[in-house]
């Protein structure tokens, strides 16, 4: 299990979100007393940060239930994630071997779709070719006839 979580604040352009992602960081990273409180830190991320696939906004995953709540049950706050494969070729972009650990796990207990994934790597923005071309071969090498 992470003891990290990365927010991607949702904001009007990506100056706004690299500020608030840069608050949340300094409120609740690394070392801080939330991470210290709650035992997890929260990186804030922007839309230079991850790879994400062209129609990612349309795939993220609701959750509200009763643990988004506040305290006495109200609000109910709503989370937005990213979805499964999204997620996965992110990580495979970024390439950190705690990122391909995180995939191969899922790849192995058969949670996220393999192909989806080497569709999604050919979606990210330009910039990040070259990570996702090394991304799809990370993922044939690994999946093998699965893909």
């Amino acid at each position: 299990m992470s003891v990290e979580i990365d927010i991607l604040p949702i904001a009007a352009d990506n100056n706004e979100t690299a500020r608030l992602a840069d608050l949340i960081e300094g409120v609740a990273g690394e070392f801080s007393p939330f991470e210290e409180l709650h035992g997890f830190s929260i990186d804030g991320v922007d839309l230079d940060t991850s790879a994400l696939a062209d129609g990612w906004r349309a795939r993220v995953v609701k959750v509200q239930n009763a643990n988004t709540a506040a305290p006495s049950g109200e609000p109910q706050f709503t989370g937005w994630c990213l979805d499964k494969e999204d997620l996965c070729a992110a990580k495979l972009c970024a390439f950190r071997e705690k990122d391909r650990n995180f995939v191969a796990a899922l790849l192995e207990a058969d949670l996220v779709d393999t192909e989806l994934i080497a569709s999604r790597l050919q979606g990210v923005p330009d910039r990040y070719q070259e990570a996702a071309t090394r991304a799809i071969a990370w993922l044939e090498s690994y999946a093998g006839p699965r893909l």
